[in-house]
C-alpha cells in the first residue's frame, strides 16, 4: 500500500513587499558599526540587525564595502545637515558665536554612537582615500556653513576648534565647563562679548560724568 502524495498549493507564494529594506539595511549597518566598530561587522550580523534575508545583502549591495560607504554617507550628510540648520539659525554675529559653541557642547558626539561612528570613519579614511570622500564633503559643508558668518580663515580654525574639542571633550574624564569653550569661540571668532563691552562703556561713561 503505497502512502498518498501530499496535496500541493498550486498557487505561488506572494514575495513580501518591503519597499524600505535597502534603507533599513542602511541603518542597520550603523547600529551594528557603533555596537562592533567596522572590524566586527558582517553581512549576517546587519541582516539579523534589519530583520532581512542574508540574500537580500547581497542583492542590495555588491559587498561589505559598498554597504559601508552608503552608511557612512548616510551618517556624515545627516551630520552635515544639522550642523547647516544650527549655523543657518544665526542673524547676527553673537548669535553665530553662540551656535558653534551649542554644536561643541551639545550637537557634535551628542550620543556614544555618533562619537564611536566617527571615530571608525576616521579610521576607515585614514586607511583608505576612498573614504577620504566623505570626510572632505562633510568638513566642506561644515566650511560652507560657517562662512554664512566667519571670513574663510576663521571657518578654517573653527572648524578644526569644533572638531578637536569635541573629542577631547568626549574622551576626556574630567567635565567640562561649557563657558570656557564660549570664551574660546569668542576669541577665535573675533566676536567680543557684547554685554562686557556695554558694561565697560557703561563704567567709562559714569567715570566721566562724574
Amino acid at each position: 500500500m503505497s502512502a498518498s502524495a501530499a496535496p500541493t498549493d498550486p498557487t505561488p507564494r506572494a514575495r513580501r513587499h518591503d519597499p524600505e529594506r535597502r534603507d533599513r539595511i542602511i541603518d542597520a549597518c550603523l547600529d551594528v558599526v557603533a555596537e562592533h566598530g567596522v572590524a566586527g561587522t558582517s553581512h549576517r550580523r546587519v541582516a539579523a540587525a534589519a530583520d532581512v534575508p542574508l540574500g537580500s545583502m547581497t542583492y542590495h549591495f555588491a559587498g561589505m564595502d559598498e554597504l559601508l560607504r552608503e552608511a557612512f554617507g548616510r551618517f556624515t550628510r545627516d551630520a552635515a545637515a544639522q550642523f547647516e540648520r544650527r549655523m543657518s539659525d544665526a542673524r547676527t554675529p553673537e548669535e553665530a558665536v553662540q551656535a558653534v559653541t551649542t554644536l561643541i557642547t551639545h550637537d557634535v558626539f551628542a550620543t556614544q554612537r555618533d562619537l564611536v561612528l566617527s571615530h571608525e570613519l576616521y579610521t576607515l579614511a585614514a586607511r583608505d582615500p576612498a573614504y577620504r570622500t566623505l570626510t572632505n564633503d562633510w568638513m566642506r559643508r561644515s566650511r560652507d556653513a560657517l562662512g554664512l558668518h566667519f571670513d574663510p580663515a576663521t571657518c578654517r580654525v573653527l572648524d578644526a576648534f569644533i572638531e578637536g574639542m569635541t573629542i577631547h571633550r568626549a574622551l576626556d574624564t574630567e567635565p567640562h565647563d561649557d563657558v570656557d569653550v564660549l570664551g574660546a569661540v569668542r576669541r577665535l571668532a573675533r566676536v567680543p562679548d557684547g554685554r562686557s563691552r556695554q558694561g565697560a562703556d557703561t563704567s567709562n561713561s559714569s567715570h566721566v560724568v562724574s
